[in-house]
């Protein structure tokens, strides 16, 4: 008895273990959701904000709010890029690594920019615009230049598979079509009955008709017994 209650026991405790491990996995995948929601609403929000501000303020904070939506689509296009061929081409490792590096400028440079969107100073902001502005350039073309070659990869990589699969179909319909390698003439080049001149056409196809009766007098050929799901069955005569 105390040996099977040692048993039971532990698997109570083995049960409840891997629902207290399975509750909290699912509560931290449920977690994760909210995060990437909450994140997409703020970018969303901040997008629509620095748009707004884009086209409706002039000088350095409208110069400022250009290069800050510049920067993170760029900065986002390329993420998304990288990290869905990655999948597929184990190549772009390498490129997604060193967009992991420019990241880093990326956010650094997008807090300093956030930072002039509230400074007070405007002589500070206009001594400062230049500097970032050549920054922006900077990490926006070296993103814009990662996002582009992986693309083009993708792209050359469809090509070749296209161009091979093709080459694959057109053998297999030459394989399909082997009478004609066999010397077999086509429905096309077969002579049409009663072609030639005079009576001697005629005469032909008089003759090719007699001889042809008696192999349809011998009945349906047995191949074509079989009656196929797409064949519609022959309706019955009426007895009428």
């Amino acid at each position: 008895m105390e040996i099977a209650a040692v048993i039971v026991a532990l698997v109570f405790a083995l049960v409840v273990a891997l629902a207290v491990f399975a509750t909290v996995k699912a509560v931290r995948a449920v977690q994760r959701g909210v995060d990437r929601t909450v994140t997409q609403a703020r970018r969303t929000v901040e997008d629509t904000r620095l748009k707004a501000k884009k086209y409706t303020q002039g000088g350095a904070a409208g110069e400022i709010a250009d290069l800050r939506l510049s920067l993170r689509t760029s900065m986002r296009a390329t993420q998304e890029v990288l990290r869905s061929g990655v999948a597929e081409d184990g190549s772009l490792s390498e490129s997604l690594a060193l967009f992991e590096r420019l990241s880093a400028h990326g956010r650094e440079l997008d807090e300093e920019l956030r930072k002039l969107e509230t400074e007070p100073d405007r002589e500070r902001v206009a001594a400062r615009l230049p500097e970032v502005r050549e920054r922006t350039e900077r990490v926006t073309h070296s993103a814009n230049a990662l996002r582009w070659a992986a693309q083009d990869r993708a792209r050359r990589f469809a090509h070749d598979d296209l161009t091979e699969l093709s080459e694959q179909i057109r053998m297999e319909a030459g394989a399909l079509r082997h009478w004609e390698q066999e010397g077999e003439p086509s429905a096309e080049g077969r002579p049409a009955a009663g072609t030639g001149t005079g009576g001697t056409g005629a005469q032909d196809s008089v003759a090719e008709e007699a001889g042809a009766r008696p192999a349809l007098d011998k009945g349906p050929d047995p191949r074509w017994q079989t009656r196929h799901s797409w064949q519609q069955a022959k309706r019955p005569e009426s007895t009428a």
